[in-house]
């Protein structure tokens, strides 16, 4: 019987490896990444891991000077404000196409995503994955093409500096944010693009208002 195991390229596996190390912080910001040593420790040639530094660059994810090298990218309030600002353009973008196309099945699904998220609020990592597949669920029954890649993109970005600069904050806000996520589905069942338009806009300046007013601490 044939194998059905994933095989991936040597370039595709120290993206996704780098990737997750650093949404991890096992590569902290600032941190130097070296192709010879990256190359030596993955035991693959440069050229892998200098295309996968390319493809992080284009992610967000590291930083590449010329005659200088490559760092992993840094996390400022800048940084966290246009996270935020990306995200609520394009939730909102996804959310009212989707509240078109959603059937009952669909919600049903999202709902079972939110007990789920109900169900695991003293457990941030997994509240935090869920809420994740919860919004890419949404962007994905949205029917646009160029929307979900984005917003993955910049989901990575919110994961990493949830993960490691956050999470006192989260834990804090966890279940205030659960009442806007349902607030949300909510405004899907009205399929009423502005009521949709409006819930996420207070979702998220009510986020970014407690996560500035922590890193300013």
């Amino acid at each position: 019987m044939p194998s059905t195991r994933v095989v991936f390229s040597k370039r595709e596996f120290v993206h996704e490896t780098l990737r997750t190390e650093i949404i991890d912080g096992v590569r902290r910001p600032g941190e130097r990444l070296v192709i010879d040593d990256i190359a030596a420790e993955f035991a693959v040639s440069p050229i892998p891991v200098r295309e996968a530094l390319q493809q992080l660059q284009a992610d967000g994810l590291v930083v590449i000077e010329p005659y200088v090298g490559t760092r992993v990218s840094e996390i400022h309030v800048g940084l966290i404000e246009e996270v935020f600002a990306l995200l609520e353009s394009l939730e909102i973008i996804s959310s009212q196409h989707a509240c078109r196309r959603m059937d009952e099945e669909h919600l049903a699904h999202l709902e079972a995503l939110l007990h789920r998220m109900d169900d695991s609020l003293d457990d941030l990592d997994t509240w935090s994955d869920t809420n994740v597949a919860y919004h890419q669920y949404i962007v994905d029954k949205s029917g646009l093409s160029l929307v979900p890649a984005m917003l993955s993109q910049v989901l990575d970005q919110w994961q990493r500096f949830r993960r490691h600069y956050l999470d006192d904050d989260l834990a804090g806000r966890a279940a205030e944010a659960q009442r806007e996520h349902w607030q949300l589905y909510e405004a899907l069942r009205t399929r009423d693009p502005a009521h949709i338009r409006d819930v996420i806009q207070a979702h998220n300046k009510l986020a970014l208002d407690a996560y500035r007013q922590y890193l300013n601490q």
